[in-house]
């Protein structure tokens, strides 16, 4: 697919606040739709970047509303690369699927969706990655599922 946007990078800066990772979610999905991503891989790409700006809100920059969020979007070989960048350290350990009958019985508590959903949205999914502003996800979403 030749779109012109190749190797084009978009980038986006948000507050550390909750509500602001839908303008990071309307920026990529608008990218998306530029490069002529299809209907069900841009709902995707939407939530993989919602979920990994809340993430970095919440806990790489541990909710300081000094902190800011990162997200870098480049389109190459057919996909879209993804990076959310917040100041935090990173992912000591990546939490195990979400047993939802277990948190319903208040057994286990309702953490580990972010991670699991970006896992199962995205082609390929790095947690840890560090550069000198801290912590990077980087996600992959492809063009065609």
């Amino acid at each position: 697919m030749t779109t012109g946007l190749e190797d084009h990078q978009i980038e986006v800066t948000v507050p550390s606040e909750l509500g602001y990772e839908r303008i990071a979610r309307a920026c990529a999905a608008s990218f998306a739709r530029m490069l002529g991503f299809p209907a069900d891989r841009i709902e995707d790409i939407k939530t993989v970047v919602a979920e990994a700006v809340i993430n970095a809100m919440q806990h790489g920059n541990t909710d300081s509303q000094d902190a800011k969020v990162a997200v870098s979007m480049n389109f190459k070989d057919d996909s879209l690369h993804i990076a959310v960048t917040d100041s935090g350290s990173g992912i000591t350990e990546l939490p195990p699927k979400p047993d939802i009958d277990r948190i319903i019985e208040n057994i286990d508590p309702p953490v580990g969706f972010g991670t699991f959903i970006i896992r199962q949205l995205a082609d390929k999914v790095e947690f840890n990655a560090m550069t000198d502003g801290g912590h990077v996800v980087k996600m992959t979403i492809n063009f065609k599922g």
